[in-house]
């Protein structure tokens, strides 16, 4: 896509941003739109390096740089956040990283619980609070966009665990975005509500991947894509005004 210099200059760091999903997608669109380099994290080796091999030939081995980072691992969030200080240190932190899954309340265990929330809220917390430090030990505006889910308003057959962790996030970014307010941070998120990608079809089956497009005003599901430029939109100065809201990324009817 032909970028518009939106993100011009910044440096942004996307966690869970290899293979083909929303944060591969980011880290594209954050390249096409300018950023001056982009750091990747996630927590498969393989598929980071080859991520970070087709980023650099693309786009300028000086831009892109790839961390392995698991964000339930405290030393794992403050390295990645450390890679973006060769490039100047971070401007927009972006945490895709989350984890899903299908049970019913009736079968779910203490440690498919745990770990959902372990993931997706509190690695989200861990990974706002390092980036936040930053930016106020440099003095510096900084810009952080989770990527939350309808679920954390719609209920889900089978989600209690994911929608938890979702509506934690959204809460998550409404708070800390008043705390980091008065330092020029500016915290928002994503709410998509099916975004297709090899992943989410390896994970869910086919009857539920048809029951929620059906739900789709379009028929079907948005691409990758579609939820990154909402993502930029959030990072850059278009959205100078905004923080602390979440924007629902869907074309789902009640």
């Amino acid at each position: 896509m032909r970028g518009h210099s939106l993100l011009e200059g910044r440096v942004v760091v996307v966690t869970a941003a290899a293979g083909a999903g929303i944060g591969a997608a980011v880290v594209r669109r954050c390249l096409e739109e300018d950023a001056r380099a982009v750091v990747l994290g996630d927590i498969h080796e393989r598929r980071l390096d080859s991520a970070l091999d087709e980023l650099r030939a693309e786009f300028g081995a000086s831009r892109v740089d790839a961390v392995l980072c698991d964000v339930t691992v405290e030393d794992d969030v403050e390295a990645l956040l450390a890679a973006a200080d060769a490039f100047g240190g971070v401007d927009v932190l972006v945490n895709n990283a989350g984890l899903g899954g299908t049970a019913s309340i009736l079968e779910m265990t203490d440690d498919a619980w745990s770990k959902v929330l372990d993931i997706t809220l509190t690695g989200t917390m861990r990974c706002t609070r390092a980036a936040a430090r930053r930016f106020v030990a440099r003095g510096a505006p900084g810009v952080i966009v989770n990527n939350a889910s309808v679920v954390g308003w719609r209920a889900q057959a089978g989600q209690a665990h994911y929608a938890a962790a979702k509506a934690g996030v959204m809460a998550l970014t409404r708070c800390s975005a008043l705390d980091l307010a008065p330092h020029g941070i500016r915290v928002n998120a994503v709410a998509p509500s099916l975004a297709m990608h090899p992943f989410l079809a390896k994970v869910t089956s086919e009857e539920v991947l048809a029951s929620l497009t059906a739900a789709e005003a379009f028929g079907r599901a948005a691409e990758p894509e579609e939820v990154a430029n909402v993502i930029v939109f959030l990072a850059g100065e278009y959205s100078s005004y905004l923080t602390g809201e979440v924007v629902s990324v869907s074309s789902q009817h009640p």
